[in-house]
């Protein structure tokens, strides 16, 4: 099945999620542009965070979006989130993936397999989706 997104098409099978980078569809974002997406990103993380959480019953500090050149998204010791504006251009299952994986560092802070199995407890496929988010070229632009 292919799902098309302005920047990714995403190609799902039963065992295999891919990312297609449509790279000639981006370009530099306008100031006005950015602040805007940012805007989203934050709701949209709020929003994920909330329905998340649910599960896992977790308290964080601040959340904050960034404009980050490497990453999709931290967490501090002091329990601080952070994610990048550009995951409004992910598809679901991936931002899903970064949130969650971001959530289960307030808990452990490390990629233990404890770690792995808490984040496999709410995204089951989460192999797939960290394979597909690797397969995306930098963020550097």
């Amino acid at each position: 099945m292919k799902i098309f997104y302005d920047f990714f098409t995403l190609l799902k099978d039963r065992h295999k999620l891919r990312v297609r980078w449509r790279r000639n569809n981006i370009k530099r974002s306008s100031k006005r542009t950015y602040i805007k997406d940012k805007e989203i990103a934050r709701a949209r993380v709020h929003q994920k965070l909330e329905h998340f959480n649910q599960y896992y019953g977790f308290t964080w500090g601040r959340v904050a979006i960034r404009n980050q050149r490497s990453r999709w998204g931290s967490c501090s010791k002091k329990g601080n989130l952070n994610f990048n504006y550009r995951i409004v251009y992910l598809p679901e299952e991936l931002q899903d993936y970064i949130i969650v994986h971001e959530l289960c560092h307030l808990r452990m802070f490390n990629h233990s397999k404890a770690f792995w199995a808490l984040v496999g407890e709410v995204i089951p496929d989460y192999k797939i989706r960290r394979k597909a988010l690797k397969s995306i070229p930098s963020l550097r632009r």
